[in-house]
Parts: structure tokens; C-alpha cells; sequence
């Protein structure tokens, strides 16, 4: 067969397989389509016509985007929204986008103009912060006992339209939707409190079994959102839909939970990848720069490869990680070599890649990883993994660990699909 090639930053390495050794190829059954990206974003706005139609003259509008680090197409779409919000007599200055960005970092004025698009210079655009207390209100309390608290300009607006692209999420069951609100836009406490959910209430206990990728009923962070979403009030959302490089392949808007639930299925439908078993072996690319820019990032992969490997398998990951780790405490939390130890740690003092290290802790022990990455090996150690520099090294690692007859997959979009 011919060779497989599987990006690594911005190279890419070649996998030779002998036909009898693959278990198959995982990818995506990304949907044909020859329609353009403004007319998905339009037949999506046809949708909203209803909730679009009470828009009046004179009304406030805050359209909620993500950040750059969430690619949404929203370059496409926002000047097709905004465009239908004008011809309902709201002008460009009533208009203001907010961007979503949670916890992350400020945006630069490039990063603005690429969200926007045609629509930079027209309309204000202004970065959510979440440590601003004077930006912050209170709108409610969820029934995990969450202090709803969020952009105070998304509240005293007349209506408010959120936006954003719909994939899976390792413990939120998927993005979209109701994110838009919480973390989006709400305070740091609350977006703490909100991923803290995805452990059980009683210490030790470990995670809940329901908070994982692909899952909403009964997933308790999901729960949280859709609670704090439904205290903005939101009008309507417009959410899309992205082949692994980044075309929009559909497009969904309407009342936010029923959209953003029907989204979530044609998601599920078409990146979720059955498996009859699982395999000895997973070899994965997270799909190259930026997808594998660090290892927060990178860890997505990591999460939706090891649903194909059987106990104590073998996991190659190609994640080059040039800028390191992501977030500056993430190393920190390896110094907690036992779950329990590391459990009780992150309970004490909840951080957000905390709870990716923890993830990224409970793989490497469950099962033996090489990481193909530009970290010294010394790094990749401590974190419980094997190093490797070059796939061929890994795979002459792996062969020492595998069983004579191993059989494996291959996953070249790795944090696109999901095996089930």
C-alpha cells in the first residue's frame, strides 16, 4: 500500500504499513458538497428568520464570536448577519461584536480584522475580560450552586446573538452552542467553577464517568452551560460546522439549544468513527501546525485516539508542540506522579490545565504513549510518556512493546474524529 502521510507541524512523515499490520484508517466521512459558504450561512439565517424579524430599529445588538484560537468562519458569516440585522433598520452602530475569549489572552488588531473580515473598520469589536470586575454581573445561579457572572455589555444589550462552530470536546461533550455563554463571556470563578464540574462531588472519586467527548445527557459541565445560557437569553445562535482544513460544511442557526442540538448530531454522525475492536496500536497526527502548537492543544488527539486502543496498548502522537506546553503552570502538575495524589491537588486549587495535565496523567498510565515532540526527553518523562524524535524511532520503540501479531490504527486528523 501506498505510504501514509501524517502532518508534523508544518512537515509531515511518511508511515509505510504492511496491509496486514493496519486495522484501518480513522477519519472523518466529511460530506461531499459543491455549495459555496455563503449560501450554508445563508440557508442557516433563513432559520433565525423568525427570531431576526422582532429585531427593530433602535435596538442594541452584541453578536458573541470566538477568539482566534477557535476557528469559526466567521469572516463568512458575520458580514451575512449583519448584513440581515441592517435591513431590518439596525444600523452598523448599534452592532457591536464581542469576542468570547473565556480565560484566553486579549487579541491583537490583526486577529480582529481576520474574525471579522470585510466588517473591520465598520463595527466595534471589543474582548471579553474576565477578570474585570466593573464589566461583570451576576444573572443567576445554576443548580450545581455556580455564580452566573458575565459580560455586563451581553446583559443591557436588547438582544443578543451568539456564534461560534460546533466540535467534540473532551469533557463538555462538544463546543458551540451554549459555550458561547459559559466560559465565553462570564467571569474567571465561573469558568473555573463550570470545568471543575467534570469531577465528582465526592473527593477521590476521580472523574464523572459522563463528562466526556461526544456526550451531553447526563454530562454535568454541559448541564452548567445550558443552564447559564438560558439565563442570557439569548435571541438565536448561528453555529458552523468545519471539514478538518477548515471549509464550512454546514451551518446551523435558530433557538440556541435546539440548533446547537442538532448541530452536535450531524457532528456526531459524521465525525465519529465505528470501531468493530479496538487495536494494539494507534498511531496519530493531531493534523499539523496549529493543531499540535502545544501540548494543551495536542492533548485533544491524545483523548480521542486512546477511545481505539485496547488496555495497556500503544499510542504514538505526533505533536511537534513548538510552543511548548500552553499554559506556563502545566509542567508544574507532573510533580504528582500518583491519580489520588494528583486528584487532591487539583481540588485543593482548580486550574483549568490542571485538568488537562490530570487527562494527559490518567493516558500515560493507562497506556504507553510516545510522544514525537520537541521537548527533551527528560520533559516527555516526567509526564509519564516515552520520547521519540523521528516516527521511524517511535515505531522501533513500539515494536519492543507490541504483541508479534499487533494490528493498529491510523488516525492522520486525530483531533476530528472520534473512534466509538
Amino acid at each position: 500500500m501506498p505510504p501514509i502521510d501524517l502532518k508534523y507541524g508544518s512537515t509531515t512523515f511518511k508511515l509505510e504499513l504492511p496491509p496486514s499490520r493496519l486495522a484501518g484508517i480513522i477519519e472523518p466521512l466529511v460530506p461531499a458538497t459543491v455549495t459555496s459558504p455563503e449560501k450554508i450561512i445563508n440557508a442557516a439565517l433563513d432559520d433565525c428568520h423568525a427570531a431576526i424579524s422582532r429585531f427593530v430599529p433602535g435596538d442594541t445588538v452584541i453578536i458573541v464570536t470566538s477568539d482566534i484560537t477557535r476557528y469559526t468562519g466567521s469572516e463568512i458569516y458575520l458580514p451575512l448577519l449583519v448584513q440581515r440585522l441592517n435591513s431590518q433598520g439596525i444600523p452598523d452602530t448599534d452592532i457591536e461584536v464581542l469576542i468570547a475569549l473565556g480565560i484566553h489572552r486579549t487579541q491583537t488588531h490583526d486577529e480582529h480584522t481576520k474574525i471579522l473580515g470585510s466588517l473591520s473598520g465598520r463595527i466595534r469589536v471589543r474582548d471579553h475580560d474576565c477578570d474585570n470586575a466593573q464589566e461583570l454581573v451576576s444573572i443567576g445561579r445554576t443548580s450545581n450552586g455556580i455564580n452566573v457572572s458575565i459580560n455586563r455589555r451581553a446583559v443591557a444589550a436588547d438582544r443578543l446573538i451568539l456564534t461560534g462552530v460546533i466540535g467534540f470536546h473532551y469533557f463538555a461533550g462538544f463546543g458551540g452552542g451554549r459555550k458561547s455563554v459559559l466560559p465565553g463571556i462570564a467571569s474567571r470563578q465561573a469558568c473555573m467553577d463550570s470545568h471543575f464540574a467534570v469531577l465528582n462531588t465526592r473527593p477521590g472519586s476521580g472523574k464523572n464517568d459522563a463528562a466526556v467527548t461526544g456526550k451531553l445527557t447526563d454530562n454535568p459541565v454541559h448541564q452548567a452551560m445550558v443552564e447559564a445560557c438560558a439565563m442570557a437569553k439569548p435571541d438565536f445562535i448561528l453555529n458552523t460546522v468545519l471539514s478538518p482544513d477548515k471549509r464550512i460544511i454546514a451551518a446551523f442557526g435558530g433557538q440556541w439549544q435546539e440548533a446547537h442540538e442538532k448541530g452536535c448530531d450531524f457532528y456526531r454522525q459524521h465525525f465519529s468513527y465505528p470501531l468493530e475492536k479496538k487495536s494494539d496500536l494507534v498511531i496519530v497526527s493531531t493534523g499539523g501546525f496549529p493543531k499540535d502548537i502545544n501540548l494543551i492543544q495536542a492533548h485533544k488527539s491524545m483523548e480521542y485516539a486512546s477511545q481505539a486502543l485496547k488496555e495497556h496498548g500503544v499510542m504514538i502522537l505526533l505533536a511537534e508542540c513548538r510552543d511548548g506546553f500552553g499554559h506556563p503552570t502545566f509542567f508544574d502538575w507532573f510533580r504528582h506522579k500518583r491519580l489520588s495524589e494528583f486528584e487532591a491537588a487539583l481540588r485543593e486549587r482548580y486550574e483549568i490545565n490542571g485538568q488537562t495535565a490530570y487527562s494527559t496523567l490518567q493516558k500515560a498510565q493507562r497506556f504507553r504513549i510516545i510522544l514525537v515532540s520537541e521537548f527533551s526527553a527528560g520533559q516527555v518523562e516526567e509526564m509519564g510518556m516515552i520520547p521519540a524524535r523521528t516516527l521511524e524511532q517511535a515505531m522501533q520503540i513500539a515494536e519492543g512493546l507490541l504483541p508479534k501479531d499487533w494490528k493498529g490504527y491510523v488516525m492522520p486528523e486525530g483531533g476530528s474524529i472520534l473512534p466509538v
